[in-house]
């Protein structure tokens, strides 16, 4: 019986497979995010924003005056020292024996050198952490891959309704499991969701050469290892939830009235993490929330903010709510695939067969 239930999962899988690259939609999709890597990647190259923050302190107050530079004054070095590493300021521009120096945290600040008449000594004050820019693309394209590939997971919603509601699922059902046509199509989408990730890792250091950010990737891999199976994990979770959807209506007109739940499972984390990845605290909690860890663990990881064994029980928690969210999955769809008319209620989904 497990030999007949994993060759139809594979049948689905396979039929899924092609079925989806041989649309228009899947390769603009897939293309759409490379060249959203691309542009996220040197957006903060390209703009530079406001006027950089400096803090200054006594008569390296002179040096400054007339340049396109937001100037706070404070008392002493050890005050300027404080604001950077706050990253309140990017610099902060300090007398030097008879001249000037610039404290920075860990890049040189070169928008804030090249304002400077001679360019003055640098000193970093944490060269080994990960700069601000440095999380800033690397939250972006993590959380924009999550977000990409989350909502790609509508593909199972859509292509479940329209078996019900061109019948072919009663064709289906009598020549494979319920449960292996759920799971074929989970397999088969992670499955293309695994090869869209190789390559994109393939662009990713083409992308960083492009902005010039080729010792970002030294930093950037490490994260990495720890986003792909948190991504692959968050994915199964998201399809389940995306399968269920498609299951609970019989027409394609219906279905934004069960997808509501599921987009904001996929939408929560990106936008979570854009908001908080600043706040360590934040941060931190929703490395452990099973929706959220997906994006959130791999940027703590990448901002060294969080120790292995973290990252081990997080993604042990997300696989084991994967589990359960399969299990209650399997039953809801299994109880509403074949019935048709309106929107089949939760109630009578998880009720018994008669």
């Amino acid at each position: 019986m497990a030999q007949t239930f994993t060759k139809a999962t594979w049948l689905v899988a396979e039929r899924e497979m092609r079925t989806f690259v041989s649309t228009k939609g899947f390769w603009i999709g897939f293309l759409a995010t490379i060249v959203g890597l691309f542009a996220l990647t040197v957006l903060p190259t390209v703009f530079g924003g406001d006027d950089p923050k400096v803090a200054v302190v006594g008569s390296a107050a002179k040096v400054v005056e007339g340049k396109p530079l937001d100037v706070r004054e404070v008392a002493d070095v050890r005050a300027a020292q404080e604001l950077v590493r706050a990253d309140e300021v990017e610099a902060a521009i300090v007398p030097d024996g008879s001249g000037v120096k610039v404290l920075a945290l860990n890049d040189p600040p070169t928008g804030v050198i090249s304002q400077l008449v001679e360019s003055p000594p640098v000193e970093l004050l944490d060269p080994s952490a990960v700069s601000s820019d440095q999380r800033f693309v690397v939250v972006l394209v993590f959380g924009l891959v999550f977000l990409m590939f989350g909502m790609g997971g509508a593909a199972i919603a859509q292509s479940t309704v329209t078996e019900k509601q061109t019948r072919i699922v009663e064709i289906l059902v009598s020549t494979v499991p319920v449960k292996a046509l759920l799971a074929g199509k989970i397999v088969g989408h992670v499955i293309l969701t695994m090869g869209q990730v190789v390559v994109l890792a393939l662009t990713a250091p083409i992308a960083l050469r492009v902005a010039g950010q080729q010792e970002l990737l030294a930093v950037v891999a490490p994260a990495l290892g720890w986003f792909v199976p948190f991504l692959c994990l968050g994915f199964v979770l998201v399809s389940s939830l995306w399968a269920v959807a498609g299951a609970l209506v019989s027409r394609q007109e219906d279905l934004g009235s069960t997808m509501g739940l599921v987009m904001l499972a996929v939408m929560g984390p990106y936008f979570g993490v854009q908001f908080f990845f600043d706040n360590p605290a934040v941060l931190g909690v929703m490395s452990f929330v099973p929706f959220t860890a997906g994006v959130a663990m791999p940027v703590r990881m990448f901002a060294q903010q969080a120790q292995p064994w973290e990252a081990l029980l997080s993604l042990g928690i997300l696989a084991a709510t994967v589990v359960v969210i399969l299990l209650v999955a399997s039953r809801l769809y299994t109880g509403s695939l074949l019935q048709t008319g309106g929107r089949v209620k939760l109630a009578r989904a998880w009720a018994p067969a008669e």
